[in-house]
């Protein structure tokens, strides 16, 4: 007659080590924790702990929120100098036609309309068709009349900030800006007829300075 086993060998066979009682054998390395064991669990956990812990917190720093910091363009103050050369133009022929009879008052009209004309569309062109935008992330500038074009440049691809400016735009605080950097597809960029040009490149370059400075310390973080 047969008869059938429950019986688990493996509660009878002490593991590999340990005798018996459980306790461990002289041939088990001493002061080292057994595979399994509370101790070694706990210090593996913690080490994920603190692993996750760096990564919320770099996430924290690289989620940061964007704030615009200043946005302009073209201002009427840098055309001015053109409408003095517009109106100087517009008495030269005039005089011109006073000294030269043969010189017909309506040729002089004619001219005079068009430097106005191209004066006004050039005004246009520039007021309306140039746009720029600094956030503390990024440099935004739109070009275009009819059909616009955005391009987006990080703040730390920019590597240098300058402006100049002439007799007369130095009497009214506006000039031409121009940024230089890393960015492919704008290495170089001109901004013209920025107001208060001063403060717009100083504001630039330290927004530049500060982003490279927080993205380093992030870098080092990791």
């Amino acid at each position: 007659m047969s008869t059938d086993s429950n019986h688990d060998p493996s509660e009878t066979t002490p593991p590999a080590g340990q005798g018996s009682s459980g306790a461990p054998q002289p041939g088990a390395p001493a002061g080292q924790p057994a595979a399994g064991s509370p101790r070694g669990a706990t210090a593996a956990e913690k080490f994920q702990k603190e692993v996750a812990a760096k990564r919320a917190a770099n996430l924290e720093v690289e989620e940061e929120d964007e704030e615009t910091l200043w946005s302009g363009g073209y201002t009427p103050k840098a055309m001015l100098g053109t409408w003095i050369l517009m109106v100087i133009a517009s008495v030269g022929l005039l005089v011109l036609h006073g000294v030269v009879p043969e010189f017909p008052l309506g040729i002089a009209v004619a001219l005079i309309g068009l430097v106005w004309v191209f004066g006004c569309l050039l005004y246009a062109y520039r007021r309306l068709g140039f746009h720029y935008e600094l956030t503390t992330q990024r440099f935004i500038h739109q070009t275009g009349l009819l059909s616009r074009q955005t391009d987006r440049i990080e703040v730390i691809d920019i590597d240098d900030v300058s402006f100049a400016q002439g007799p007369v735009q130095r009497m009214f605080g506006v000039g031409n800006i121009e940024l230089t950097g890393s960015d492919r597809s704008h290495p170089n960029l001109s901004m013209i007829g920025i107001a208060k040009v001063k403060d717009v490149s100083g504001l630039i370059d330290d927004v530049r300075r500060k982003e490279r400075r927080r993205r380093s310390l992030h870098i080092e973080q990791i």
